[in-house]
């Protein structure tokens, strides 16, 4: 059996931060491993715990930067990586999820995988529509917002979070992409063994060409870029803990709470 697991990686802007035109300048971002893909990463590892003769393969779309990121998920377990990548797309200021689904179909059509997991979205964007397009891509059954995940021989048992607190217990036949909500494990942290195995683990790099895929250019583009405004309606306490609680209480009479 084969597992295809989509990463991402994503940036995570400082408290303080400046934005240079349509971005937030380099200075002020951090990369990591987006947070539901961490998850779909320890579901996919636990599935290869628990069967025998399972291979976990974790691909990307991004530049030679987001290897480190990608190397998370093999240092974790995955035994396996490729990442996608054009130059052209340095130039592109939105990836869009038809566009990031397209080239993720094609490794994955070279792959012949028996099982696609995808993060429900990203932290950066949440778009939360790259799964299921890549399903509509290769003509896969898939599930959405899948927080418990039971396989059994070509026929996965998934229970889904819907919206309004509606939860749905459905099976999908395989081949089938589902996308993992956060909750349905808890992901496991990189040992230094497995930091170290990491390294020597094979990382493929592939281009649009090598996948038979050519860009066009992105349905969406980014037009402006602003730093949301905030209020606060804070009262700030500040003292010993004798004076205020007193100070509490007395605000909270005053809002017409009583014990």
């Amino acid at each position: 059996m084969k597992i295809l697991v989509t990463v991402s990686e994503v940036a995570e802007a400082d408290d303080e931060f400046e934005i240079d035109g349509l971005s937030i300048d380099d200075r002020y971002l951090t990369y990591d491993l987006n947070e539901w893909d961490d998850y779909a990463i320890e579901e996919a590892v636990q599935i290869s715990e628990s069967h025998d003769d399972v291979e976990v393969v974790t691909v990307t779309v991004g530049p030679e930067r987001a290897e480190e990121t990608i190397r998370q998920g093999l240092a974790k377990g995955a035994d396996r990586a490729v990442r996608v990548w054009d130059d052209k797309l340095d130039d592109v200021e939105l990836v869009d999820s038809a566009t990031k689904a397209r080239l993720l179909a094609g490794v994955a059509r070279e792959e012949d995988p028996d099982l696609v997991l995808s993060g429900v979205q990203t932290a950066d964007m949440a778009f939360g529509s790259t799964g299921v397009a890549l399903a509509s891509e290769l003509g896969y059954e898939w599930g959405a917002v899948v927080n418990q995940l039971d396989l059994e021989d070509d026929v996965a048992s998934v229970h889904r979070e819907l919206e309004g607190g509606v939860e749905e217990l459905t099976e999908v036949e395989l081949p089938a992409v589902l996308t993992i909500q956060t909750g349905i494990n808890e992901p496991r942290y990189a040992s230094l063994r497995g930091i170290r195995q990491a390294q020597s683990k094979p990382l493929d790099v592939k281009s649009p060409a090598d996948l038979g895929v050519e860009l066009d250019q992105s349905v969406l583009s980014l037009t402006s870029l602003e730093e949301p405004e905030t209020e606060s309606d804070v009262d700030l306490f500040e003292g010993s803990a004798d004076d205020t609680a007193e100070e509490l209480a007395t605000l909270l009479r005053e809002k017409g709470v009583e014990a």
